[in-house]
This record gives C-alpha cells, structure tokens and sequence, in this order.
C-alpha cells in the first residue's frame, strides 16, 4: 500500500490558483511530499505536467511533458554500506522521512576483523625482535670469551719467556734483519733532527743577512762619503741571501725525502713486524698449550681438548707463517728504496753545501735544476691578509 501512495504522489497534478496559493494541500505536506517524490522515485519527467497560470489567465492551463527525455534518481541504500558515513544532519533527514540508514564504521570493522585473523601478529614482531636483540648479544659475548682466552694464554707465555721458563721461536736471520732497520731508523731520527735544526739556524743567518743587505742600502743613500762602501756590502749581502735561499731549498727537500723514508716507509715495515712478532707470541702460546695437553692423559674429555688445541694451533701457525714472508717481503724491497732514495738526496745534500761556501752561483743553480728541486717565492709562507682577519 505505501508503494501505492508513493506512485501516486509522483504523479500528482499541483494546480495552482491565480492568487499563487495551493489547493487543499499545506505548505508543509506539500514540501514533504516533494521530498518524498524527488528521494524514492526521482524527478520522473516523463509522467509529470507542468502546471502554468498567471494574473489574469485560466486557472487550468496544462501543458504535457511526456516528450522531455530526463534521468531519475534513485535511492540505492547498498551504496550506504561501502563505506560512506553521513553527516549527522543528513542522517536526521533521512531518518524523518522514513528512511534507516545503517551505522557503518567500516575502518574499525575491518582493524578488529584484521586482529581477529591475525591475533599474533604482534607478538611476533616482538619475538622476532627479540632473538635478534639475543643472537646480538651472544655473538659480543662469544668474541669477548675468545678475546679474554686469547689474552691469558699470551701473557702466560710472554712472562714464561721473560723469567726462562718457555721457549720461543726464532728466526734468528729475519731476527738480525729486524734488529738493523730498527738501529737504521734511529740513527736517520738523527739525521732528520740535525737537518732541521740546520735549516733553523740557516734561516736565520738568511734572514739577518737581508736585514743587514737593507741597512747597507739605506745609509750609502745617506752618507754619499761612504756610498761606494756601503753599496758594495749592500750587494754581497744581498747576494748571500739569494744563495742561502737556494742552499735552504735544497737542504729543504732533502729533509722532506728522509721524513717520508723514516716516517711512512720505514714505520709502516716496522708495524708489519709488529704484527709479525704478536703472531709469534700467539702461535707460542698455542703451541705450549698442546704440549701441555699431549703430555698429559687420554681420556675422552682430553681427547677432545687436545683436538680444538690442534685447531688452533694449525690457525697461529698458518698466521704466523704468512705474516714472517710479508716481514720479509718489506724487508727487502725496503732495503732497495732506501739506496737509492739516499743516494739521490746524499749528493744533493753534498753539492749544493759546496756549491754555496764555495760562492758558486752558477753550480749552485744547476743543482737544483738537475734534482728537480723548486725554490719557495719569498713570503710564501705567511699567511694571506684575509688569513689573518
């Protein structure tokens, strides 16, 4: 019967009289029932008719609609449910004309279905989080049981060599080897120190030298009695004080190519020997607990000890092994840079000193041309002007 009443209404003739007011409908059943028209059945365009008055026409002007094409709208409470929530007052409206919405909260519908599926979800990231944190702190606690093992057995074997209670190996010719550079490398510390103690005090004879070239040149412009006398000075002077450049320039880089070869060629042998004599003491240390082992019972137990103590000792020894062939590897190919680095800096060092006391100039020069050595500008080592803001 509802159906009826609805279809009814949407075909319904509004007449409208030529003073504007309606028929025997209200205002108000009149708006709800254009509601109801417009949300159950739609603007059906193809079954309504346009009712036209005016002031002064006839009260029953029909005019048909039947050939007005239109869509009608339709109410589709399934498209409610996909997730589209009304607004409050939407949902007052609807509800008063006879219409039930559904309450839908489709994002927490689908977070409790998701944690009803997947109740462990959760606690599994947990866990897993957790072996993780555990497995982290098993592998530090390992290296430090190693480490602290690794230790006690070295220095139980360093202070058995110290006190003449264990025994070490020797290689006693890479020994000599080592003991050389090791006196070598001192005595080229010596060199180095007196070289730059050299170049110090050179430096300042240079520079008093310029300062005394400069006073010569000020008073022969001042005593014209003495300007030839004070002109000459003026000029072997200043002369001197070109030469001690290029004499400081050579002694310069001399010193610079014997720091490279004490301090980087000659250290970094000397660290691989470092690490060549831990390994030592470490294969010594190994290999004394294995005969510590082999001599006493052969239980299960001892067995199995004296097996892991092969082990490790097959490990130190490999170690110790490749690490005494790269000793000697450096040892040799330092040997070979170090003639023929001194050889080069040895008569640098030893013509341009006699080209300068000697006073030649020109001999002087063709050193530094021949070792390839290049002066410093004068005031190249100060700092620049906007250095020192």
């Amino acid at each position: 019967m509802a159906d009826n009443i609805m279809s009814k209404a949407a075909t319904m003739e509004i007449p409208i009289n030529s003073n504007g007011d309606t028929g025997n409908l209200t205002e108000d059943d009149s708006l709800e029932q254009d509601l109801q028209q417009v949300m159950v059945s739609g603007p059906n365009l193809n079954e309504t008719s346009i009712v036209s008055g005016g002031y002064g026409g006839p009260a029953g002007g029909i005019i048909p609609t039947s050939s007005i094409k239109g869509p009608g709208v339709r109410y589709n409470p399934e498209y409610l449910d996909r997730g589209w929530a009304p607004a409050p007052g939407l949902d007052i409206r609807m509800k008063s004309r006879g219409v039930n919405l559904p309450n839908n909260n489709a994002s927490a519908s689908r977070l409790a279905h998701h944690t009803n599926q997947h109740p462990g979800s959760l606690n599994h990231n947990t866990n897993s989080t957790e072996e993780v944190s555990r497995g982290v702190a098993v592998e530090k606690l390992d290296s430090v049981k190693k480490w602290g093992i690794n230790t006690y057995k070295c220095t139980k074997q360093m202070f058995s060599e110290k006190f003449g209670r264990g025994s070490r190996t020797v290689d006693l010719e890479l020994e000599a080897q080592i003991d050389v550079l090791r006196d070598t490398k001192s005595k080229y510390e010596n060199i180095l120190r007196l070289a730059t103690a050299l170049i110090t005090h050179f430096q300042s004879m240079v520079q008093t030298q310029q300062a005394l070239g400069d006073t010569f040149t000020d008073l022969s412009q001042k005593s014209p009695e003495l300007q030839d006398e004070f002109g000459y000075n003026a000029e072997t002077q200043k002369l001197l004080c070109k030469n001690g450049e290029a004499l400081l320039g050579a002694i310069n880089f001399f010193v610079s190519s014997i720091n490279t070869l004490v301090n980087k060629t000659m250290e970094d042998t000397l660290m691989t020997i470092r690490h060549y004599e831990n390994a030592r003491l470490e294969f010594d240390a190994y290999r004394s607990d294995l005969e510590e082992l082999s001599l006493g019972p052969r239980d299960a137990a001892a067995m199995v000890r004296i097996e892991m103590a092969q082990q490790e000792y097959h490990t130190h020894r490999e170690k110790y092994e490749r690490l005494r062939s790269d000793v000697s590897i450096k040892l040799k190919f330092l040997e070979e840079n170090k003639v023929k680095v001194m050889h080069k800096q040895l008569l640098l060092f030893h013509n341009a000193i006699s080209a300068y006391f000697a006073g030649n100039q020109q001999q002087l020069e063709q050193t530094l041309i021949q070792f390839n050595v290049k002066l410093k500008p004068p005031g190249s080592d100060k700092p620049s002007w906007l250095e020192e803001q």
